[in-house]
């Protein structure tokens, strides 16, 4: 039986990143953005990412970050998955010779995900999010959850204003390969609660997955 996967991005300690692994979480997210409450350090997230257990995914978040910048992280940090939420091009995103995906601003009027598809082709997921064009993610904002996702040929993951609430609807309305949440499971910004967490994780799990997921991510 298909199930979602879940991440939980914007981890900021140790004892957080812990606790979402505990939760059940598939992926945890460190945010390399400065100006984003949830930013941490190289210094701050290598110890982060090495004392997560195995089989988590590391997921490594940058937004128009230079090139130099992100071969440090990749030296330094113990990275799986590229994450890149700016105007990052295919190019530019491919170039590390890592397994990426690509934020979509679905803030955005008209958003076509055929297009971004045929232009990330290379990429391991689409990452559906509420910001504008330039803007960062993490602001607790939904998009609005309308229109066919069908048209992308790549696997989905859902993001932008979700919560242990909402999570379920969020599952049944786009059978995405994975949900992403920040803001939706914290006591403060960049503070992780250990009971929502727990909330989020658990109601997407029984979520039933109401069609078969044919968009695999790429081996």
């Amino acid at each position: 039986m298909n199930r979602v996967r879940t991440k939980i991005c914007g981890i900021t300690s140790i004892e957080d990143g812990q606790a979402a692994v505990t939760a059940g979480a598939d992926a945890i997210g460190l945010v390399f953005h400065a100006g984003s409450p949830r930013a941490v350090s190289i210094e701050q997230a290598a110890p982060i990412a090495t004392c997560l257990a195995p089989l988590v995914t590391r997921v490594a978040l940058f937004m128009d970050r230079d090139a130099d910048y992100v071969r440090r992280v990749l030296d330094q940090v113990d990275i799986d998955l590229l994450q890149f939420h700016g105007s990052e091009s295919p190019a530019f995103c491919r170039q590390f010779g890592r397994a990426y995906m690509k934020a979509v601003p679905m803030g955005e009027p008209d958003v076509d995900l055929a297009q971004w598809s045929r232009d990330f082709a290379d990429a391991r997921a689409l990452l559906l999010d509420a910001h504008r064009a330039g803007e960062a993610g993490g602001t607790g904002q939904r998009f609005a959850w309308t229109g066919d996702m069908n048209v992308a040929a790549l696997p989905l993951m859902i993001a932008g204003g979700l919560t242990p609430d909402n999570v379920a609807a969020a599952i049944t309305r786009f059978a995405p390969y994975a949900v992403d949440v920040s803001s939706g499971v914290e006591s403060a910004p960049g503070i992780k609660d250990s009971a929502k967490m727990c909330a989020f994780v658990d109601a997407a799990l029984k979520t039933p997955y109401s069609r078969l997921v044919a968009r695999n991510l790429h081996e």
